[in-house]
């Protein structure tokens, strides 16, 4: 297992569950799982109008198979808000999950895509829009920042910072304002699909700490590329850290074991 340190985000290459199992808390977890098996399989190959077929590979399996596991470690873990990415057609098997496993499932709310790509066989409407379960899984009463807010976010899916480089990449301008929604200065945010790294560049100029965890050697090698330039450029609103400490959460010898491991 690779981990590296970046300012004040952990990053892990590796396993989410086996990293998860090792975690004792995070303040909220907010993540982009993959889709599921039937809609990996729909999204891999589209047909055009003229007969030719398309062939656009996510380069990942769905997530049909691991998402109760998934959902046991994230409720576990998270003293807060569990936000969780999905299309609208698996909403309601995130829902299931997570009552399943008592946290107190809120909403579902949506990100539009103004500039979505359209459907290329023309057989009808592409998808304009995106999904995202909420739930609470700590003691007590829901807390967030944004009143009697519209769970609705119209971003851009092709922003000018977009890296390109991962297929499922969220804008950083809708991560930005679901942690200004949804979290506070200094809390500790977990992504354990980290992907190309979004959430950590969101955090790391927003003054959260953060932990990522993602298992393609390619993609984290982009994500801890992308946090570093994230730290040099610096945000104008948010103090930068003078001394970045590592999070302290793993002893040593659960990280020689790993290491060994590996």
């Amino acid at each position: 297992m690779r981990i590296e340190q970046i300012g004040d985000c952990t990053l892990y290459n590796g396993d989410c569950l086996e990293v998860m199992a090792r975690l004792e808390q995070v303040d909220h977890v907010v993540s982009d799982p993959p889709y599921e098996d039937e809609l990996h399989k729909a999204i891999g190959r589209i047909r055009r109008n003229d007969g030719r077929e398309m062939i656009t590979e996510l380069g990942f399996g769905g997530v049909n198979s691991s998402r109760a596991d998934i959902v046991k470690e994230v409720v576990r873990v998270s003293n807060g808000w569990a936000i969780l990415f999905t299309l609208a057609e698996g909403v309601r098997a995130w829902r299931d999950e997570l009552q399943a496993r008592e946290a107190k499932y809120d909403t579902c709310i949506a990100w539009v895509k103004p500039d979505s790509t359209p459907r290329m066989n023309g057989q009808g409407p592409a998808r304009g829009f995106e999904c995202a379960v909420t739930a609470w899984c700590a003691p007590g009463y829901r807390k967030w920042n944004a009143g009697g807010k519209r769970g609705v976010y119209t971003h851009l899916t092709n922003q000018r910072d977009r890296d390109g480089r991962h297929p499922t990449e969220k804008p950083i301008p809708l991560m930005r304002e679901l942690l200004s929604d949804f979290t506070n200065p200094g809390q500790l945010i977990l992504d354990p699909f980290m992907g190309s790294g979004t959430t950590g560049v969101a955090c790391a100029r927003m003054g959260r700490r953060f932990i990522g965890v993602e298992l393609d050697p390619k993609y984290f090698d982009i994500a801890c590329e992308r946090i570093e330039k994230a730290y040099a450029q610096g945000d104008m609103f948010v103090e930068a850290t003078k001394e970045p400490q590592p999070l302290d959460m793993f002893s040593p010898a659960n990280d020689n074991a790993a290491e060994k491991a590996a």
